[in-house]
């Protein structure tokens, strides 16, 4: 039997809980959330303790693995503590948002030799796993491009914390692990632009767009964008497409409605493959959060790790320097990304 906590009990830290629920072998002990009202409102969807502190979870619940459920820029110290702790770890995307949090996390998965997994829950989206197999017929990647983008709903209603993030840390984590997955190429430099102004009206000080140009080590290049100024009067709040083509094909994804776009006065598009189909929970983030546990319990592969998440974050704090000094930024440089 594996026990797991999860630190954060907000939408996410309580999908993953009921996504757990019934799971073979594994059992979700508890949550930890220093909010009243949301741990409050987390015991009520649960069923499960929650204590007000990570530090709490630890000792008196003692899972064997946590959950790293907390905001972008909030995940260094509980994921450090736990992993001190001898803990398994699942981290949400991105491991952190400047690299010597990041680098701090890292160390200590590896100093304690426990195992962690990184939540890119794309490389769960069935749309995403047929697209990694079709690469083998498209022969070598050329370019590839990746467009994910939310609408204002998401900045100024979903998250209460948007300020401390922007559209390269909260959507590009997502597009960026997606190509690094699908073209299996080496990341070199960087270049970036964005724009800032119209989120800053609505008072929220963060980048409204931002465009990057990832270039590989064998000349092969990506485009990433992401915007949180969708407007809230379309079909849905999320704009989702990929490409990437090769020297013999192409493979190419649109994942805004997966398929079914429903418009009315009092509807908007939800994805098919998420909530609930019967009597079970559907989707990318719940298969992930399942899979986790899975490899836990058979000591199995568990889905990127570490490093890569590592990686990851160096690239988007490379995108934000370039946006910054207008420069070309080479990966590896020495204070890329430490004063993000």
């Amino acid at each position: 039997m594996v026990t797991i906590g999860i630190v954060g009990a907000g939408l996410r830290g309580r999908l993953f809980a009921e996504a757990l629920r019934g799971q073979p072998d594994v059992t979700v002990v508890g949550l930890a959330e220093p909010s009243a009202r949301v741990a409050e409102e987390a015991r009520d969807a649960t069923g499960l303790p929650v204590t007000s502190s990570h530090l709490e979870l630890l000792e008196k619940l003692d899972p064997d693995a946590v959950i790293v459920a907390t905001p972008d820029f909030a995940h260094r110290q509980i994921a450090v503590d736990a992993a001190k702790a001898g803990k398994h770890l699942l981290i949400e995307k991105p491991v952190a948002t400047n690299l010597d949090d990041a680098h701090a996390i890292a160390a200590a998965v590896h100093r304690a030799g426990v195992r962690c997994l990184v939540g890119f829950e794309n490389r769960w989206n069935p749309h995403v796993v047929q697209a990694k197999a079709a690469m083998a017929t498209v022969g070598d990647p050329i370019t590839a491009s990746a467009t994910l983008s939310n609408s204002y709903f998401v900045p100024t209603t979903m998250l209460s914390w948007a300020g401390k993030s922007s559209p390269a840390w909260f959507l590009m984590p997502h597009t960026l692990d997606l190509l690094l997955w699908l073209t299996g190429r080496k990341p070199v430099s960087v270049s970036a632009v964005g724009s800032r102004g119209v989120l800053a009206k609505r008072g929220i000080d963060t980048w409204d767009v931002v465009h990057a140009l990832i270039s590989f080590d064998d000349g092969s290049t990506a485009t990433l964008s992401s915007a949180w100024t969708l407007p809230d009067a379309g079909d849905g709040i999320v704009d989702f497409r990929f490409q990437v083509i090769g020297t013999e094909g192409s493979v190419t994804a649109d994942l805004s409605h997966q398929g079914l776009t429903v418009v009315s006065d009092k509807y908007r598009s939800a994805w098919p493959v998420s909530g609930r189909i019967g009597r079970s929970q559907v989707g990318p983030a719940v298969w992930m959060v399942q899979d986790f546990a899975a490899g836990l319990v058979d000591g199995g592969e568990l889905g990127p790790d570490i490093d890569h998440g590592v990686l990851v974050t160096e690239i988007i704090c490379a995108i934000e320097d370039s946006i910054t000094t207008g420069q070309t930024v080479k990966l590896g440089d020495p204070g890329v990304g430490m004063q993000s």
